[in-house]
């Protein structure tokens, strides 16, 4: 690939609509698991519970932030955050409701996937442009991915 160079705007994450009951059942749970911790004397279990029903409530009422990518013949980048080539062995393509993501699978074992977001016109693009560089295999969603579908994260 030349020094041609693809870039396009997408949202962080893709936010699901939560309703109030959402939240109920969310400090139910907390609720249950704190009440447990009280019982057992696992006073760090409670505030880690706590701190976790606070992040989670945080997380869900901030809106996606809209984020800059571009795509040269070395990497991915994301605002001033690059993603080498070299770092990733393989990329795939998932469809998450009506958007699609670019999902790049790493190298080291402990290290995360990356998912980025793009619009479907440019997909085509972007699309032969990872596969210049690195293997296209299928993406296959794992226990992390189906929880946090699941509880609408």
């Amino acid at each position: 690939m030349s020094e041609k160079q693809i870039s396009w705007t997408a949202k962080e994450y893709i936010s699901k609509d939560k309703k109030a009951g959402w939240y109920v059942g969310l400090i139910f749970v907390g609720l249950l698991f704190i009440a447990l911790g009280v019982l057992m004397k696992w006073w760090s279990f409670i505030a880690l519970i706590a701190v976790s029903v606070l992040a989670l409530i945080v997380y869900s009422v901030r809106p996606a932030r809209e984020l800059k990518y571009r795509l040269d013949s070395t990497g991915l980048y994301e605002g001033n955050k690059k993603y080498t080539f070299t770092e990733y062995r393989s990329f795939g393509i998932l469809k998450d409701g009506e958007f699609f993501a670019i999902i790049l699978n790493p190298r080291k074992r402990f290290s995360g996937r990356v998912k980025v977001y793009f619009p479907e016109q440019d997909g085509e693009k972007i699309v032969d442009a990872f596969g210049a560089h690195l293997p296209m295999e299928p993406v296959k969603l794992d226990f992390i991915d189906k929880l946090i579908n699941f509880l609408r994260i």
